[in-house]
């Protein structure tokens, strides 16, 4: 059986805000797995839903450039060892430079994006700044009417794509994906494995113990509806006017939504976390010797 740490500990406690005895002895009857704790933990105590994982090795930025007509977007993520070479002035024009030249090029492959000039360029910044830099992902979006959003940090970046309306409609629902994080379009674009891994975890909840079949199903129909409502987009509350929903916002535009795409900076690349106090009583402890 694997060895319960307490980053281990203090992950699911960061993921779950529940307490530090209830996640060791759920990491214990996991055998260390935080992501099956998690769900055992939903399934006993009700708890609705878990944070991903926030430990990124990656800092940089996210961009976007869309075209003057509002029919096509490119949104770039270029990554960096630290923020504070993200907010370097030649790292950021590095960063312009390969973006006009995905989208002056229609490029999305980034093997064949950076091959040639761009690359050298980036062998010369790495050479000069002293950090790695990566060209992650290069995403293209199109669409009859299609705008984007950058977070003031640069971390976040989401392009939205409707069938007809205004481009500033477009820009005011990126902006809302940038900041609500819905998981897909419409409710029906969820995947079928989750839906039923979902079903799974409500069925186990506490509330449905010793109620007929027929009464669990009917309460699990009703909490997987306001569950899919929750994560899907055109169904969300508009975060300029809650009283909208932003498919009614679209609709009352003369449009539908196409789709939309959301990057922020890091997500998916997990780092090892850094114990800054040890590692300083570590060099001043060999400095003795």
């Amino acid at each position: 059986m694997a060895a319960i740490t307490a980053a281990m500990v203090k992950e699911l406690r960061d993921r779950t805000g529940l307490g530090m005895m209830e996640c060791k002895k759920a990491l214990v009857e996991s055998e260390g797995d935080v992501d099956a704790a998690i769900e055992n933990m939903r399934k006993s105590s009700g708890l609705k839903a878990a944070k991903k994982a926030g430990r990124t090795a990656a800092e940089g930025v996210a961009l976007v450039k869309v075209s003057d007509d509002n029919t096509r977007a490119f949104v770039l993520e270029v990554n960096s060892e630290t923020d504070f070479v993200a907010r370097d002035d030649n790292f950021m024009g590095f960063v312009r430079e390969v973006l006009d030249v995905a989208f002056n090029n229609d490029e999305t492959d980034v093997a064949k994006l950076m091959a040639g000039d761009l690359e050298g360029k980036r062998e010369a910044l790495v050479q000069k700044i002293g950090e790695n830099i990566t060209v992650r992902r290069v995403i293209k979006v199109e669409g009859a009417v299609v705008d984007g959003y950058v977070h003031s940090n640069n971390k976040i970046a989401s392009v939205v794509a409707l069938t007809a309306g205004d481009s500033e409609v477009a820009r005011d629902i990126a902006m809302h994906v940038a900041a609500v994080n819905p998981r897909v379009a419409r409710g029906e674009d969820m995947p079928q494995e989750e839906v039923e891994q979902e079903k799974d975890i409500i069925r186990a909840q506490p509330d449905m113990a010793g109620k007929p079949p027929e009464i669990v199903e009917k309460m699990m129909a009703g909490r997987i509806a306001k569950f899919l409502k929750e994560i899907s987009l055109v169904d969300q509350p508009f975060v300029k006017n809650p009283e909208q929903t932003v498919g009614a916002l679209v609709k009352s535009n003369g449009g539908e939504l196409s789709s939309f795409v959301r990057i922020e900076v890091g997500e998916g690349i997990e780092r090892e976390e850094v114990d800054f106090a040890a590692e300083v009583a570590a060099a001043a402890g060999s400095s003795k010797s």
